[in-house]
């Protein structure tokens, strides 16, 4: 029996997601987002699933679609559990946890409050990123979208994010296509003698 679905792949709800996010978020981040903003299905063992496929499933030289891809780390490895669009440049996809995640909820915070997206789902989602932003909770108390947007711009402006050493760009782009999407390997750790 074949089952027709209307829903979005699990590629596209997580794309919708991250486009909205605009910034590496976890997977946790990316689920809660799309079901309080988004019609679909999407859950966090499916994002595991589609990374781990996109990652064996690439086809070489298709640089015109884009792909669901961990965040790298400042030495280009992946970043665990922090998810990206392998479209974003560089500095997009490096993880800056603090400055990522307050860039996350002023976009997340200003979309709810522009669309004037109502219900349960997105309120709840609020109040949960709320307690992440210094003086969140009580700018929120008012179920003010905007006034969480600003406090977390305000905590935004206070994290310190030095830009993306010249040399870090340079390495990326002498990676080869699946180490610039999927991060270098990890070297394993070395134990000295003592």
């Amino acid at each position: 029996m074949t089952r027709l679905s209307t829903l979005p792949s699990t590629r596209e709800q997580a794309r919708r997601a991250l486009l909205l996010i605009g910034a590496p978020a976890s997977s946790r981040l990316v689920v809660d987002v799309h079901g309080a903003l988004f019609d679909g299905d999407l859950t966090v063992p499916a994002l595991v699933a589609l990374l781990r496929d996109e990652e064996r499933a690439r086809p070489a030289g298709d640089s015109s679609a884009y792909r669901i891809c961990p965040a790298l780390q400042p030495d280009l490895t992946a970043a665990r559990g922090l998810l990206t669009l392998s479209t974003w440049p560089v500095e997009g996809r490096v993880a800056a946890p603090r400055a990522d995640l307050f860039a996350a909820i002023v976009r997340i915070a200003e979309f709810i409050a522009m669309r004037e997206v109502a219900g349960a789902a997105a309120a709840a989602l609020l109040r949960r990123l709320a307690d992440e932003v210094p003086g969140g909770p009580e700018a929120y108390a008012v179920q003010n979208p905007a006034a969480l947007a600003d406090a977390a711009r305000t905590a935004l402006a206070a994290v310190p994010v030095a830009p993306l050493p010249a040399a870090t760009v340079q390495r990326w782009e002498g990676l080869d296509e699946q180490q610039q999407l999927f991060g270098l390997p990890r070297m394993p750790q070395q134990r000295g003698r003592a």
